[in-house]
């Protein structure tokens, strides 16, 4: 039987596996940043009413422009957008492949902060577009002057930003989004996948008017509970959105998905209603994990990373073993943790307390 190490690969991909997390049949799964909570019987309705509607002219190909669903994207996050201002795709991974694809490849070189989102650095080789993190400051913090510092010193054309930051939790400031767009002649892309969980008033949204090289990403897998439906999306210039027709596939939103996201949109209300509960559970994995002697990280996403573990592998499999699955994300000392329902993150709190009195 041919083995992958048998086709003629790129030299680039010899060597390396799939991106993945665990998918695993447990009672208790937190370990995607998924949001945990059902959506409400009416939403589901709808939604399949909508997606079945759509499959009368399946046999057509979709908008492709989806100019409906871009009204209804620019609609839901304000600040005077409108319609040519937003682009979407199959998870926001694919909008943050269209940027590299438009915007870097060889000899073009991409900056992130590590440790950040792991994708970044698989996207741009993907795209052939060099990758280097800089590192964060203490306690995975970023500050304008660590930002101006390390665009003077690599000179990218590409600035990833991801706010707040996955997998530590951290907050951006809006002061560190304003020093990267000024420090480069190059794109600033801040990746907002988990924004609804945040301070609203740090939103790079409110940066875009005058700044035509900063985009904004977004996802609806996170806080609409709607990671199955595979759904990203973008706010910037118009000119963003021209470039990245250059580069998306033709009809690459299908008419299910368009339907099913403007539906999730007008219930927008209902599906977010879930938010102010996982903040709540996310504090409280905050406080009970420090009284469980842990160090948990600053965090305005809808997870915790958290310190203070001697050996995370031992703790993931035990965790795993009385039914918690959580992410070992491989830097040293931590775990994370996503914030689930009450009933969930009580779980996972009992099964490490009870872990740790053994």
């Amino acid at each position: 039987m041919t083995s992958l190490s048998d086709l003629p690969l790129r030299d680039s991909l010899r060597g390396r596996e799939p991106y993945g997390a665990p998918q695993l049949n447990v009672p208790v799964a937190l370990n995607v940043n998924e949001n945990t909570h059902e959506l409400p019987f009416d939403v589901i309705k709808d939604i399949v009413k909508r997606v079945g509607d759509a499959a009368h002219n399946i046999n057509r190909y979709p908008d492709r422009e989806f100019e409906s669903l871009r009204s209804a994207l620019a609609k839901y996050l304000g600040h005077e957008l409108n319609a040519n201002q937003l682009w979407a795709a199959n998870g926001s991974n694919e909008v943050l492949q269209q940027i590299f694809q438009a915007f870097g490849g060889p000899g073009r070189l991409a900056l992130g902060f590590g440790p950040t989102y792991s994708m970044y650095s698989l996207i741009a080789l993907g795209a052939d577009t060099n990758y280097i993190n800089a590192p964060r400051g203490e306690r995975y913090e970023l500050t304008p002057d660590l930002i101006r510092s390390a665009i003077a010193e690599h000179k990218p054309n590409i600035v990833m930003l991801c706010s707040p930051n996955n997998p530590t939790g951290t907050p951006l400031s809006l002061d560190c989004i304003e020093a990267a767009y000024e420090a480069t002649e190059g794109i600033v892309v801040v990746d907002e996948a988990y924004a609804e969980f945040a301070n609203e008033s740090l939103s790079a949204l409110s940066l875009l008017p005058g700044r035509p090289r900063l985009m904004v990403s977004r996802t609806m897998s996170k806080a609409f509970a709607f990671a199955g439906a595979r759904v990203g999306y973008l706010a910037a210039d118009p000119a963003v959105v021209d470039a990245l027709r250059l580069v998306r596939l033709p009809y690459h939103l299908s008419a299910f998905t368009q339907a099913a996201a403007e539906a999730a949109l007008d219930h927008a209300d209902a599906l977010l209603a879930t938010v102010a509960d996982i903040r709540r559970q996310r504090d409280r994995l905050v406080t009970e994990l420090r009284t469980l002697g842990f160090d948990p990280y600053r965090s305005d996403s809808n997870f915790v990373l958290f310190g203070g573990v001697s050996d995370p592998e031992r703790t993931f499999t035990e965790l795993l073993s009385r039914g918690v699955l959580v992410r070992n994300v491989g830097i040293p000392n931590t775990l994370r943790v996503t914030a689930g329902t009450e009933a969930e993150t009580t779980a996972f709190l009992e099964a490490l307390a009870e872990l740790e009195a053994n």
